[in-house]
């Protein structure tokens, strides 16, 4: 089935119309139409119509409204103020609207698929080798999971990759470490379950070779020299290298598998997987001027950045010892998502405090031609998590929170909330925990989803299991709630009807569910996933105002008022389930 053009974009086509018809002067206007308290919506295109064309704005607002077709769409068309138009569609066709989108084939609620799709790689949920997942690796992974999937509903081809730290300086010292006392790391079985074992075995001998590097000169001369033949490519050294590169996945694999987030191995493309392009990234901006040799090292330099001392603060690409930066590593990326993938967009969801570094990446690879008008670079900056007290969050000793742990206890929080009115709705055992998981998950990402991203939000577990509030624990029991009026509904089936008058309370649902093609739109445009949420927690805000105001299941209803009714909160239930499966977050049937 065809897309369906939402009531705005139809009324708006009207209203361009009409201001055609009957100002030919005008030239292509725009309407300017948006959603109103004092009717359906307000056009206040006109006022700047009349300035540019020296009318007077009322004069025209009329005329404009004599041009609008008859038709099922308006009810009522009202001048007010100077020259505003207020508008009320028609019952008829807010419902006409809905149906056609509830019998979309394809289960898209009508929602189109972009016209001219383009292939963006996403870099998100970047956890580095041999080190534990801790809180500030949450947001980067939930918000990028989320964009996945809300890019990839709009048509968009999407290429994940996830950026993970496995070269450098601290693999040499590990290495090294390994071959002089062997068997250290113990053997792990290469499941998820095993995950966590695998990270501790890793993480006491990286606190072990640390230890040894920091307080022996000649170990620290040896790990040193073993980073050379690391980056050589010496068999027995990549040997080791790969072994705790595959111990670290099979942790990650667990954590991730915790936040009901896929992560395949074959987007996994890690600071290694450019090693090989790094000499020619460097000669090619050498070449071309782009970078210049400063001090015995490649640089770029920007005329607006500048340190303290007001010298320039350039983009190390090759330091004075010919090793290679992170700038080296992040540009030939950058060639090999453009030139390899054939990308046209670049979304980086990474912390904003990374923010310089990559202006000055992004203004580099303009400089050599890999960024262009066609090729665009974007930044999704997220702040920082924080703890009740408003500072970055932290254990009670002062350590960073580790990620498993933050969700284990997530979801035992959340199973108590489950497990109190589990009794109410006879939820078995199995059902509470697996419920428990899905709200507690469903509580984390959708608590760091709700806040724009560049913003930082305070972590406060008790709030985001809470039945009350802006919390997707709010949003799946709003969904259960309606899986569960259906279920009762016996023999009344949800259809809709539209020669049905209909209550504000039913109107207002009915506006607002027609809008979710547009606000994805909006979403996939601005890489904003926080307006998505909002939409979903004003829709279950339209849910219960509706439920305290029309009541679906009643005898003294006529069975059409009935059947509109379950029609309505049917079409929420779509939504709401949709909506949230693009967050990354469940919905269960019955909470």
């Amino acid at each position: 089935m065809a897309s369906v053009n939402s009531l705005a974009s139809t009324l708006q086509q009207q209203l361009a119309d009409a201001l055609t018809a009957a100002l030919p002067d005008a030239g292509t206007a725009d309407p300017l139409l948006r959603r109103s308290e004092r009717a359906d919506f307000q056009a206040n295109g006109i006022l700047a119509l009349a300035k540019k064309l020296k009318g007077n704005p009322r004069e025209l607002a009329s005329q404009v409204t004599a041009a609008l077709p008859a038709g099922d769409l308006i009810k009522d068309i009202e001048v007010s103020g100077p020259g505003f138009l207020n508008i009320t569609l028609t019952d008829k066709a807010i419902i006409q609207t809905l149906a056609a989108r509830a019998t979309d084939g394809e289960g898209r609620l009508g929602v189109p698929r972009a016209a001219h799709p383009g292939t963006t790689v996403i870099d998100y949920a970047q956890p580095n080798v041999a080190k534990e997942m801790h809180v500030g690796h949450l947001r980067s992974a939930v918000i990028g999971d989320a964009m996945v999937q809300i890019l990839e509903f709009t048509g968009e081809n999407v290429i994940r990759r996830h950026h993970i730290g496995d070269w450098g300086t601290q693999f040499g010292m590990l290495i090294q470490y390994l071959i002089e006392h062997p068997g250290e790391l113990g053997h792990q079985q290469g499941t998820a379950a095993d995950g966590e074992a695998a990270m501790s075995s890793l993480n006491r001998v990286y606190k072990a070779s640390r230890v040894l590097f920091d307080s022996d000169e000649e170990f620290k001369t040896r790990a040193r020299d073993r980073v050379v033949a690391l980056q050589a490519g010496d068999p027995e050294t990549l040997a080791l290298w790969q072994g705790f590169v595959d111990e670290s996945k099979i942790y990650f694999f667990s954590v991730f598998d915790k936040l009901d987030m896929e992560v395949r191995d074959a987007d996994i493309v890690g600071e290694s997987g450019y090693n090989d392009m790094l000499e020619e990234t460097c000669r090619i901006l050498e070449e071309t001027g782009v970078a210049v040799r400063s001090e015995g090292a490649l640089c770029v330099f920007f005329d607006d950045v500048k340190g303290p001392d007001g010298n320039p603060v350039p983009l190390i690409v090759k330091k004075t010892n010919g090793g290679y930066g992170y700038a080296a590593t992040d540009l030939s990326a950058i060639r090999d998502r453009v030139q390899d993938l054939k990308a046209d967009s670049l979304v980086y969801v990474v912390d904003a405090r990374q923010s310089l570094h990559f202006k000055m990446v992004f203004e580099t690879a303009r400089r050599a031609g890999w960024l262009n008008e066609d090729v665009h670079a974007h930044q999704l900056a997220f702040g920082t998590v924080l703890g009740k007290d408003g500072k970055p969050f932290k254990t009670r000793e002062g350590t960073t929170v580790r990620l498993e742990d933050l969700l284990d206890e997530a979801v035992e929080r959340a199973t108590a909330v489950v497990r109190e009115k589990a009794g109410k709705v006879g939820l078995s055992e199995d059902e509470i925990v697996e419920n428990g998981r899905y709200v507690g998950v469903g509580a984390v990402k959708y608590a760091d989803l709700s806040t724009s991203a560049v913003r930082d939000y305070k972590f406060d577990l008790d709030q985001m299991v809470s039945l009350n509030g802006d919390t997707s624990v709010y949003l799946q029991y709003a969904y259960a709630r309606i899986r569960s009026i259906l279920r009762k509904a016996g023999d009344a089936k949800p259809v809709a009807h539209p020669e049905l008058e209909l209550a504000p309370a039913e109107r207002a649902l009915g506006l607002h569910l027609d809008q979710f093609g547009e606000v994805l739109s909006e979403v996939a445009a601005g890489y904003e996933p926080h307006k998505l949420a909002a939409y979903l927690y004003q829709l279950a805000s339209h849910l219960t105002t509706f439920y305290d105001q029309c009541q679906v299941l009643s005898d003294e209803n006529p069975a059409e008022v009935v059947e509109n009714r379950l029609f309505l909160v049917e079409l929420t239930s779509r939504t709401l389930h949709q909506g949230m499966k693009l967050l990354g977050i469940r919905t269960p049937e019955r909470l």
